[in-house]
């Protein structure tokens, strides 16, 4: 089982990426949104119990896919010092069960950033969509660093489309038959 780790700020083109990838191969995709859309319906957005079921779901996805030998895409948007923990549980569950991951670090610049968090897309899973929330995520946190320790591919797709994308992340990884 291979987890491709696609992360970056938010409307870098991670779930865009992710699914051009799986159209692409036999990974499925499992984005960060999935996890939170399941739970804000029940518990409010940010408060304890809200974080402690969509990390449970993460975890538990994931670990069952590596156990199924399931070929997974998983989004996130690490913010450096503050997500290590989780990068290195999910990292764990995958490798104890005999997976690979594989990091891909997806940055673009500000000015791109800014055009694409306005894009109709973005509201139909609830992501960030106006310009104060990205600019005080940005200042708030470093999502443009890689993660610690582990070697992630760095793509700057602030003028390269989706596909390609897509492209360069499969045949650096080299993920098997291209379907599409």
């Amino acid at each position: 089982m291979k987890l491709i780790f696609i992360y970056g700020a938010p409307a870098v083109g991670k779930l865009t990426v992710s699914n051009e990838i799986a159209r692409r191969t036999d990974f499925k995709v499992f984005h960060n949104h999935l996890s939170i859309d399941c739970i804000e319906p029940v518990f409010e957005f940010g408060t304890k119990s809200f974080w402690k079921l969509v990390h449970l779901i993460r975890l538990e996805t994931i670990k069952e896919a590596a156990r199924a030998n399931q070929n997974l895409i998983y989004t996130f948007c690490y913010a450096k010092d503050e997500d290590d923990a989780h990068v290195a549980k999910i990292t764990k569950l995958v490798e104890t069960n005999g997976g690979e991951v594989c990091f891909v670090l997806l940055v673009c610049e500000k000015d791109e950033l800014e055009k694409r968090v306005l894009e109709e897309s973005r509201r139909k899973f609830g992501k960030v969509d106006n310009l104060k929330i990205l600019r005080e995520i940005l200042e708030k946190y470093d999502l443009f660093s890689p993660v610690p320790e582990r070697e992630s591919l760095i793509i700057d797709n602030t003028t390269l489309s989706p596909e390609a994308t897509a492209r360069k992340i499969i045949e650096h990884y080299r993920l098997g038959k291209i379907i599409g």
